[in-house]
């Protein structure tokens, strides 16, 4: 019988991502990707640092103790096959459990999410995510220079979400945009029992709700919102209507969001609007949905 990831969350996630390649990729975008590779293969023996989402994806990892395969982590990489070399050692280092890996050499890899049925793919490549989303898959573009994942929390996967355009579709901020904040407040008071339309990100949501359920890790999550009273009850009663609870929901009315999500902790946060994102990677690993009225 071939080998199966059905019932599993497969996460798709470039090397970039996983680990600190920053160095090696500024010989690559040179346009030298000989020297690169070349560069690549006299590090093989070196583990490479790392990245923004190591803490999330060791995390995500940690749910498979005790026998049970409940997630899947493939590597997704525009890295040649003989560099995928060093990605999979430098996973082995650090007891990383990843058996699987596409390696395209400059081209996007994003066409393999639909084989894989991958349900997040993490990237520092802006197009290979927008394609990616565009695809229907939940994907964010990952900032290389974000801030890492506090160590406060080794048991317990900490994942914080934006709601419009994320987990939500962007229906509501398209009049907030079009109309203003009065118009956006109106709007959301009046439709407040009509739930929202799903977002790129409530399949990982309701995967994550399921894990909840698993022995040993825990899953702590948040919707770190701009929206405020009275917007907040749609957004409430969307989860609701969903049957999908989060732990800790925060109605921020425009704050930065950067401050309150240092004392969340987060292994990730996901956004689409560009500042926020910014704002947060001072303080945590964070990552930009490319997509909607404002992340398009």
């Amino acid at each position: 019988m071939p080998a199966t990831l059905t019932g599993q969350l497969v996460v798709a996630i470039s090397s970039r991502a996983l680990f600190d390649f920053e160095a090696e990729n500024r010989v690559f975008e040179a346009g030298d990707d000989r020297a690169y590779m070349a560069l690549q293969q006299r590090l093989m023996e070196e583990p490479a640092p790392p990245g923004v989402a190591f803490s999330l994806v060791k995390k995500l990892l940690a749910f498979n103790t005790g026998g049970t395969p409940r997630v899947e982590v493939v590597v997704l990489s525009r890295n040649d096959p003989v560099s995928g070399m060093r990605v999979f050692r430098s996973a082995k280092h650090y007891g990383l459990t990843i058996e699987r890996g596409v390696f395209t050499r400059g081209a996007s890899p994003w066409r393999y999410l639909r084989p894989l049925s991958a349900e997040l793919f993490l990237s520092a490549n802006e197009d290979d995510v927008r394609q990616a989303l565009a695809a229907g898959v939940a994907a964010a573009r990952v900032l290389p220079d974000a801030a890492r994942a506090s160590a406060a929390h080794p048991d317990e996967l900490r994942i914080a979400f934006d709601g419009d355009a994320v987990l939500f579709s962007d229906e509501a901020e398209q009049v907030f945009q079009r109309d203003g904040l009065a118009a956006f407040q109106a709007h959301e008071r009046h439709h407040a029992h009509r739930p929202l339309p799903a977002g790129p990100f409530k399949p990982l949501l309701q995967a994550l709700h399921t894990l909840q359920l698993a022995p040993g890790m825990r899953v702590r999550t948040a919707l770190v919102t701009a929206r405020s009273a009275p917007a907040h009850e749609r957004a409430l009663r969307t989860l609701m209507d969903w049957q999908i609870e989060v732990d800790e929901a925060m109605f921020l009315g425009g704050l930065a969001k950067g401050e309150f999500l240092r004392e969340f902790e987060p292994d990730f946060f996901f956004d689409d609007q560009a500042g926020h994102v910014q704002s947060a990677a001072a303080h945590v690993p964070a990552g930009q949905v490319a997509m909607g009225i404002t992340g398009g």
